[in-house]
C-alpha cells in the first residue's frame, strides 16, 4: 500500500506521549510489561495522531500477497462460525489469507484492533464487538474498514442484513395467532442488529395501538435461554409468545420448557432468528427468520479486496434481505418436511 505523506511515525507518537520509542513499540506489540499509565498515554497519542505501526513486510506493496483481518466477539454458536466460513472462503478464492481476532470482553479492544490493522491490508469488524464509531472512522482513514451487522460509520463501509422489517412481520404473525402477551428476549443495547429486531417488535405493537413491553435482557448464548426458561416456569414472566433475538436462545428456551411440561406452541409460542440447521429438525419445528450469514461474510471479504485494490468506498451500506421461515413453533400446522440437500439443487436462500 503506498505510503501517505506526512504520516505519523513511532517517533512522533513517542514525542506526543512523552515516552521512549521502546515503550511505544512494546505497547503496539501488546506487551504486558508496560504500565497501565504509560499504555494509556501511548494509546491516546496514537489515536490523536491516527498512527498505525508498519506491519512486517507490507506484502501488497510488492504485489505478492494480501492479508485481511476479521474481528469477531467470539466463535460461540453457529452464527459466527457461518460468517467466518463465508469470509474465509471468499478470501481464499481471491488468493488472500485472513487473520482472525476474537475480542469478547477485552478491555484493550482499541489497542487490539489497531494492532491487527497494522498487520493486514484491510479489516472487517463485527458490530457486536462494541468498537466505537470514532475509532472505526479513524482506522478507516488509514486502512479499508468494513463493518458487519453495524450502523454505517464515516470512512467505512457496512454490510448487514435487514432486521426491523422482518422482526415486525414475525411479531405480527404471532399476533395473528391471537397472542397478546409477547416478550422480546435479547439486549438491544449490545448490537445494532439486536436493536433493530426489537424496533420491529415494538413497531408491530405500535401499529395496533399497543405498548410494547421492555425487552428481557439476555445474551445470545444457550445458558441465558435456559435461565429465562427457568424464570418463566417460576412465574416471573407472563407471556404466551416469546420473540427470541436468535435461534440459539429460542431452541434452548423451547427445549427447557417442554421438558417441564409446557406445550409449545399451545401454551407458549417460541420464535427465533437466523434459521440455523437445528431449527428444521426439532419438533415442533422452529419458526424463525432466515438471514444470509455466509453471504454477508463473502461480501465483506469481497469489498475489502476491492478497496485494497484501489476501489472507491460504497456510498450506501449493503443491506441483504431476510425472510420469514414458518414452521410450527408459532402455532401453524407442521409444514411439509424440507427436502434433503441430496434430493437435488435448491434455490439459494440468500
Amino acid at each position: 500500500m503506498p505510503s501517505r505523506p506526512h504520516s505519523p511515525t513511532i517517533y512522533t507518537v513517542a514525542e506526543a506521549a512523552g515516552v521512549s520509542i521502546a515503550s511505544v513499540s512494546r505497547v503496539m506489540q501488546g506487551s504486558g510489561t508496560v504500565s497501565a499509565k504509560t499504555t494509556a498515554k501511548v494509546m491516546e497519542a496514537a489515536a490523536r495522531l491516527n498512527y498505525l505501526p508498519l506491519g512486517a513486510a507490507r506484502s501488497l506493496a510488492v504485489g505478492q500477497h494480501e492479508a485481511q483481518g476479521l474481528v469477531l466477539p467470539a466463535l460461540t454458536g453457529p452464527y459466527y462460525s457461518e460468517l467466518l466460513v463465508g469470509f474465509e472462503g471468499r478470501a481464499a478464492e481471491l488468493g488472500q489469507s485472513i487473520m482472525l481476532t476474537l475480542v469478547d470482553d477485552r478491555r484493550d479492544l482499541e489497542q487490539t484492533v489497531r494492532g491487527l490493522a497494522s498487520r493486514v491490508e484491510g479489516v472487517a469488524i463485527h458490530g457486536s464487538t462494541g468498537l466505537s464509531a470514532e475509532v472505526a472512522a479513524a482506522l478507516g482513514r488509514v486502512r479499508p474498514i468494513v463493518v458487519i451487522a453495524a450502523d454505517p460509520m464515516p470512512g467505512t463501509e457496512a454490510v448487514r442484513a435487514e432486521n426491523a422489517g422482518s422482526a415486525r412481520d414475525l411479531t405480527v404473525h404471532l399476533m395473528e395467532h391471537g397472542l397478546r402477551r409477547l416478550l422480546f428476549l435479547g439486549s438491544p443495547g449490545t448490537a445494532p442488529d439486536v436493536r433493530d429486531r426489537y424496533e420491529g417488535f415494538r413497531l408491530a405493537h405500535t401499529e395496533r395501538g399497543l405498548s410494547a413491553p421492555e425487552p428481557v435482557a439476555s445474551s445470545f448464548e444457550e445458558a441465558d435461554g435456559v435461565r429465562f426458561a427457568e424464570q418463566f416456569l417460576a412465574g416471573r414472566h407472563r407471556a404466551d409468545g416469546i420473540v427470541c433475538g436468535n435461534d440459539e436462545l429460542a431452541l434452548s428456551v423451547m427445549h427447557h420448557v417442554i421438558r417441564h411440561g409446557v406445550r409449545v406452541p399451545d401454551d407458549l409460542a417460541v420464535v427465533g432468528w437466523d434459521d440455523v440447521m437445528a431449527a428444521r429438525y426439532v419438533r415442533p419445528g422452529l419458526t424463525t427468520v432466515r438471514q444470509p450469514v455466509r453471504r454477508i461474510g463473502e461480501l465483506a471479504a469481497t469489498r475489502l479486496h476491492q478497496r485494497v485494490a484501489g476501489g472507491s468506498p460504497a456510498d450506501e451500506p449493503v443491506v441483504l434481505p431476510t425472510s420469514l421461515v414458518i414452521r410450527s413453533s408459532c402455532g401453524c400446522p407442521e409444514p411439509v418436511p424440507e427436502p434433503s440437500p441430496r434430493a437435488g439443487p435448491r434455490p439459494d436462500p440468500g
